[in-house]
């Protein structure tokens, strides 16, 4: 039982986190981007690995593929910065940018050795 109150403890920060992002957005686009770049959830992610495993190997190899991965993911936002320049609409640049991450990673996760 404790475990199921401890996922919907965890589910419900994060949903929290991105109502409040949502809607600082909306106001303070500036305000918003500075949090959407904040690594929250990773800060999240890291301390309750740590408390529920602490499994120092595991934390540093999560954190390894992370520092891989986020620049790889960087080319999602790139259709939707640029989409009133390029015509695109929402869906359009949203694909788009779901598109050019995939590709990315996808590159990466075929060419790159499997981790430790």
């Amino acid at each position: 039982m404790l475990g199921l109150l401890w996922n919907v403890a965890r589910v419900t920060i994060v949903a929290v986190i991105i109502v409040v992002v949502g809607e600082i957005s909306r106001r303070y686009p500036r305000t918003g981007a500075l949090l959407l770049s904040l690594p929250i959830v990773s800060l999240l992610a890291f301390l309750v690995a740590w408390f529920q495993h602490h499994d120092l190997k595991a934390i540093s190899q999560l954190s390894r593929e992370t520092l891989i991965l986020v620049p790889l993911g960087l080319p999602f936002f790139m259709p939707l910065a640029f989409a009133q320049r390029l015509g695109l609409g929402f869906w359009a640049a949203f694909v788009a940018g779901i598109v050019l991450a995939s590709l990315t990673i996808g590159v990466w996760l075929i060419l790159a050795p499997a981790g430790e």
